[in-house]
């Protein structure tokens, strides 16, 4: 099947009055004006995006994992073999990835979705089959993939976060799994913001720091070689991304299509929320950074996209884990804004402004 950007769905802005009216909510609440910090204007950012004052609880709450592999892993960017992505897959699949235990913690469902492993996975697993790539080419020598391969991955992504929605998500987590992916990162960041790949590439999952500078020299020379023009984030996709880091562009357009916010993990869902912005900038609206992650990328991604993070722990295993660790702040600044009494109802007198 051949897909074109045209085809994917339009994003509507946040309802503004919504927002206005949380804000004025937050206003007569039984607590001093500000106490609840950022917790306050999250909550008018997701009566906003719901359209409604109070907002919903958002829950249920699914994370999706994508997973793909990457061939720029025979330049020597990572010390994990290709194989560990599929033995992660199974992992999640079985439930005892860390993933799993984090998710069980709050409450979340999880997906764990193939749309780019290179190895044949075990018959039986619990995994969303919908690979259109068995790994990603190496993109020192040749793009990574076709502009139709990274449209299909887009609307792998898409299909998945129509079908949680469908199902009762109203809360959304990205999650990724694919050794090398980092890399492929620091490169779509590179593109999109114009950062140099040596102040956007890190470790990953454990890269010494030859590694690293060798991560960073090949990515340099890809970036030479394909160009890749930012104003065309399929192309980019395409030359220097994952098959999941498509996926998840897609998943996050999907989500803001229904009106349903998304949570951000690291590295890897920043760089795809960068390819998901160029494709429509109403996406950003929808998306809550959950975390920073200690990888560079992150941070220059999230500038860029303009998004504060909830947490900074220090985390970059990815999978959706530092994501799925704020769930309980994006919940709780809707629960604040349903169940706490205003001074009205409580009968008490107003706080003095500035207290």
């Amino acid at each position: 099947m051949t897909y074109a950007v045209a085809t994917l769905p339009t994003i509507l802005a946040p309802e503004a009055d919504a927002a206005a009216a949380a804000d004025a909510l937050q206003a007569q609440l039984t607590k001093p004006a500000g106490s609840m910090g950022r917790l306050e204007g999250l909550g008018a950012r997701l009566a906003g995006l719901y359209a409604a004052c109070p907002p919903p609880i958002p829950e249920p709450v699914a994370v999706a994992v994508f997973a793909g592999d990457h061939g720029v892993l025979a330049q020597g960017v990572s010390p994990w073999p290709q194989e560990v992505t599929a033995q992660m897959v199974a992992g999640v699949a079985s439930g005892t990835a860390v993933i799993n235990a984090l998710a069980r913690q709050v409450g979340a469902r999880v997906r764990v979705v193939d749309v780019g492993v290179a190895t044949e996975l075990a018959p039986g697993l619990d995994v969303d089959r919908r690979r259109v790539i068995d790994g990603t080419a190496d993109f020192t020598t040749g793009a990574a993939m076709t502009r139709d391969q990274s449209l299909a991955a887009v609307h792998v992504g898409l299909d998945v976060a129509n079908q949680l929605i469908d199902d009762g998500a109203r809360l959304l987590v990205t999650g990724d799994l694919g050794i090398g992916n980092t890399t492929s990162s620091a490169a779509l960041v590179a593109v999109f913001t114009g950062a140099d790949p040596g102040a956007v590439t890190g470790p990953g999952a454990g890269s010494d720091a030859a590694m690293v500078a060798r991560k960073i020299a090949v990515i340099r020379a890809a970036l030479q070689v394909h160009r890749p023009d930012p104003a065309d984030p399929i192309g980019v996709l395409a030359a220097v991304g994952g098959a999941e880091h498509a996926a998840l562009a897609g998943f996050l357009i999907g989500a803001a299509a229904r009106r349903i916010p998304v949570v951000l993990d690291g590295v890897i869902a920043c760089s795809s929320a960068l390819a998901a912005h160029a494709i429509d900038p109403g996406v950003t609206a929808y998306l809550i950074a959950g975390h920073r992650s200690s990888e560079p990328g992150a941070s220059a991604a999230l500038a860029r996209l303009g998004l504060e993070p909830l947490l900074d722990l220090g985390l970059r295993l990815g999978e959706g884990s530092g994501a799925v660790l704020a769930v309980p702040l994006v919940q709780a600044a809707a629960r604040l804004l349903r169940e706490v009494a205003t001074f009205e109802s409580a009968g008490i007198g107003a706080a003095p402004a500035g207290t």
